[in-house]
Order: structure tokens, then C-alpha cells, then sequence
């Protein structure tokens, strides 16, 4: 909790004025935020779990290491046309018309600095001042900060625990209005591991049907990591496919986080658009992480093991964790269809206190968690619903085991 405050107090002290009013209406991300106080804890020997990072603990597939490192001697080493190398786009291309039975030419393809550059390109190319995003709360913090950044009035459409954290075509329904002009998700889902059905999605289209003027960023990072089978894309419903833009990248299904990869797929003026937004920003991404994403596209053979090994100690950590809060009293969970995290309810444990710790929040909650138990976590209001904390299972087995007794033995020490 004082972390949280001495951090707020030295924004509010600083002269800001020399700041453009873009940058101090920008919210810093919880989640680096988190990562940031349990480095600094680890750095004076405090022993800290950290359950708040986003990223795979796994190292990327030897062959797309050795593709890199010969992209280096063969002196691939230039600049690279805006939206990517040619042979990657196609790559992808393929990946999508043979995985996810979407037909895209490469020129639709626009591979940026991360999924995350890619997501903000669209939003900045489609969104003018004034006009509405929804988002389905609990969503990825970076999405309400883009869409602010645009412009965007931000509308969140909150999305129970009881519905598995997914929003119904009659609640989408309600919330779009004539200012409408994006609607932004994630499936599987950062942070609660949800995951929509096909049935699901095609009710979502039957709305943006009726809708011609909205747009629909499809948020598919975490399609590897599902553990229903058959990811669902939304562009594959032919009415909505051209305002769907489809975003994607090898961050977390190939454990690529900082190779800094991701692409978006739309029709050829949005991703005309963004080819231009993106020249004047940071022009195309590092050639050898594009050389070396080639060989994650076209290497099946040697990269689907590692994957399938990946995702199958997943599901062995997502079980465990959910047998352990299921003893704990006052917590409640989904059970995640994907992705690497667990979003559960602690809404219970609020008016609760231990010694000088008073729990009246979340993000009280997750500091007693990091001082008491030396497990971090991240406060689920910065994804929109403060009932709930992010815990990420992408460490080992062994310390997510130790993470939960810790969490346990500081739960059951609050009291009314």
C-alpha cells in the first residue's frame, strides 16, 4: 500500500507543467510497475516469488536461436521494408489461411515492434477524437491507455465472474452507441484466461452486424496457449471480416517476448495506414528478430514440440493453482481456457487488517501480499475490475507451490 502512495505523491510533487497534457493524463502500467518494486526487493535480499510478470519462463526454440545467429553471419543486418520482410509476411499469411482459415494477401500484413505497437498503429489509424473504444472489463492495461492516447473516449463494459469473464451480444448490444467506432478484446484472454467459443463469437458478430461503423481489434496473442483445442478467430465471420483487424505475434506462443515481434492483419487501407503511421514512428522491426520469427512461422517441425511442452506445464500449474485457492476461504476463480494467468475474486478479504496493514482495496491487498508474504502480484482495478488480483503461473512449479503457502498463511492472518 505505501509503495503505491509514495509512488502517486511523487507524480503529484513534480512540476508537470513543461508535460503535454497527452502524457500526464497516461496511467504507467501496473504490471511493469509490480515487476519494477520486486526487483528492487529482490536487490536487498528480500526473497520475493513474483507472480506478476507476462511472459513465458520458457526460452525460445533452439532453431529460431540458430536462425537468428545465422541471419547475423549471412549480414542481414539493413533496414527492412516498413511492414516487414516480404517472406515473413507470407509466412504469415500462410499461418493464417492454414491455422485459423483466414484469407489474407501478404500485403495486408503489417509486422511491427510487437503486438503491442501493432494494437496501438490501428487504434491511432482508425480512431479520431471524441469517438468511443469499448473495452470488456477485466482487459490488458495497455488498451484503455492507447485508446486515450488517440483520443478515444473509453466506454468499459464490465464483464462478470459468473459469465467466465465474457461479455454477451445483448450486453455489446446496449453499450454501442452512434459514437461507437472500436471494440477491442482478447481471447484467450489477459488477464482472466478466458477464452470465447466459436458460438460465442458468432453471437458478438450477429451485433457488429447491425453495426456497420464499428471495428473490432481481435486481440490473438495467446492463441497458442489454449487448452480448449481449436482457437477461434473473430475475422472468420465473412459479414464483419473487414472491420475486423486481427492482431497476433511470437511473443508468447513461441516464447519471444523480447525479440519484439508482432503483426496485425486487416484490409489493405488500414494496413496501408499503418505502414505509414508506423515509417514515421519506428520504421520496420530488427531484421534478425524478423529472420528469426521467419524460422518460428516455417519451422513446424522443430518448434511445435516445444510449444506443445509449453503449454502442456501450463495446464499442470493453472490446475494446481485452482485445487489450491479452492481451500482458501473468501476466494472465488474461473477456471482459464488459456493464456497463463488466474484472475480470482478476493473482493471478501476488503475491511479486513494484520497489525499496520489495512486492507480496503485491491491495491492494498497486493502490497500487504509483496511486504507480508513476498509474493508479488497486480492489482486487478488496473484491468478494470478492483475485486479481483492478476496472478501469473509462468514461473515454476516449485515456486508457485511455495507462492501459495505463502499466500495461504497471509490470507488467514486478516481479521475483521
Amino acid at each position: 500500500m505505501s509503495t503505491f502512495k509514495n509512488v502517486e505523491s511523487i507524480h503529484k510533487s513534480t512540476n508537470m507543467s513543461v508535460l503535454s497534457e497527452r502524457i500526464r493524463n497516461l496511467t504507467a502500467s501496473a504490471t511493469l510497475e509490480m515487476a519494477r518494486i520486486s526487483r528492487e526487493l529482490r536487490a536487498q535480499g528480500v526473497n520475493v516469488i513474483d507472480l506478476s510478470i507476462g511472459e513465458p519462463d520458457f526460452n525460445t526454440p533452439e532453431c529460431v536461436k540458430e536462425a537468428a545467429k545465422k541471419a547475423i553471419d549471412d549480414n542481414h543486418t539493413h533496414y527492412t521494408p516498413v511492414s516487414g520482410l516480404a517472406e515473413l509476411r507470407k509466412a504469415i499469411a500462410a499461418k493464417l489461411k492454414n491455422e485459423n482459415g483466414l484469407d489474407y494477401d501478404p500485403v495486408q500484413i503489417v509486422v511491427s515492434n510487437g503486438a503491442k505497437q501493432s494494437i496501438a498503429n490501428t487504434m491511432l489509424c482508425l480512431v479520431n477524437p471524441g469517438e468511443e473504444v469499448i473495452i470488456p472489463a477485466p482487459y490488458w492495461v495497455s488498451y484503455t491507455e492507447i485508446a486515450k492516447l488517440a483520443g478515444a473516449v473509453v466506454k468499459e463494459l464490465f464483464a462478470s465472474i459468473d459469465n467466465d469473464f465474457k461479455v454477451t451480444p445483448d450486453e455489446l448490444e446496449e453499450a454501442i452507441t452512434p459514437k461507437t467506432k472500436i471494440f477491442i478484446f482478447s481471447s484467450p484472454c489477459n488477464p482472466t484466461g478466458s477464452f470465447y467459443t466459436r458460438k460465442e463469437l458468432e453471437g458478438l458478430a450477429g451485433v457488429f452486424e447491425k453495426h456497420p461503423n464499428v471495428y473490432i481489434i481481435s486481440d490473438e496473442i495467446y492463441e497458442y496457449i489454449n487448452f480448449t483445442g481449436k482457437h477461434e478467430s473473430m475475422a472468420q465471420f465473412e459479414a464483419i471480416r473487414d472491420r475486423v483487424i486481427t492482431i497476433n505475434g511470437v511473443s508468447k506462443g513461441y516464447a519471444m517476448t523480447g525479440w519484439r515481434i508482432g503483426y496485425l492483419a486487416a484490409t489493405k487501407e488500414i494496413a496501408k495506414a499503418c505502414d505509414t503511421l508506423q515509417g514515421q514512428i519506428t520504421s520496420g522491426a530488427c531484421s534478425i528478430s524478423q529472420y528469426a520469427s521467419l524460422t518460428a512461422f516455417n519451422g513446424i517441425s522443430c518448434t511445435s514440440r516445444e510449444v506443445r511442452t509449453m503449454v502442456d506445464e501450463f495446464r499442470k500449474r493453472r490446475d494446481a493453482i485452482i485445487d489450491r485457492l479452492s481451500t482458501i476461504p473468501g476466494i472465488r476463480t474461473n477456471v482459464p481456457a488459456g493464456a497463463f494467468y488466474i484472475f480470482p475474486n478476493i473482493a471478501s478479504y476488503f475491511g479486513t487488517r494484520n497489525g499496520k496493514y489495512h486492507i480496503s482495496d485491491d491495491r492494498d491487498l497486493s502490497m500487504y501480499l509483496l511486504g507480508e508474504a513476498h509474493v508479488s502480484v497486480v492489482p486487478g482495478s488496473a484491468f478494470g475490475n478492483g475485486n479481483c488480483i492478476r496472478i501469473s503461473y509462468a514461473t515454476s512449479m516449485e515456486n508457485l507451490t511455495e507462492a501459495m503457502d505463502r499466500i495461504s498463511e497471509a490470507l488467514s492472518a486478516l481479521k475483521q
